[in-house]
């Protein structure tokens, strides 16, 4: 499991995968991130500097105050550290994914770190 190095700035966080713009055939859409500026870790690690990854799909974020909610449709936690995930049944036509990042109580990084990218899934 890589983790981000740490660096100087606020952390950010990268959709790598699926391209803002793609193409997507096919229902599963596979999702690959990357953080800068902080270590990416099991949400179960209560350490400071550390983050996992939140992803938002077709939804809105939560407000920055509290928790990301769980169990709701389309927000994922990777609360065990991941960097991927990979949605499948994605309907055909246009999508936004949004990433994010949060501590280990789920509570978005202030500044927040986020990224969104826009795709479309082609019926194979």
């Amino acid at each position: 499991m890589p983790a981000a190095r740490p660096a100087a700035g606020p952390p950010k966080v990268r959709i790598t995968s699926p391209q803002n713009r793609a193409v997507v055939t096919g229902t599963s859409v596979h999702v690959t991130l990357e953080a800068q500026g902080i270590e990416i870790a099991p949400a179960s690690e209560e350490r400071p500097g550390t983050a996992h990854h939140h992803l938002f799909l077709d939804t809105d974020l939560t407000s920055p105050e509290v928790k990301i909610p769980q169990g709701t449709t389309g927000i994922i936690h990777l609360g065990r550290g991941q960097t991927e995930f990979t949605f499948d049944k994605v309907a055909p036509g246009p999508h936004r994914l949004i990433a994010e990042l949060a501590d280990f109580n789920h509570i978005p990084l202030k500044p927040p770190a986020v990224d969104t990218v826009r795709f479309t899934v082609k019926a194979p």
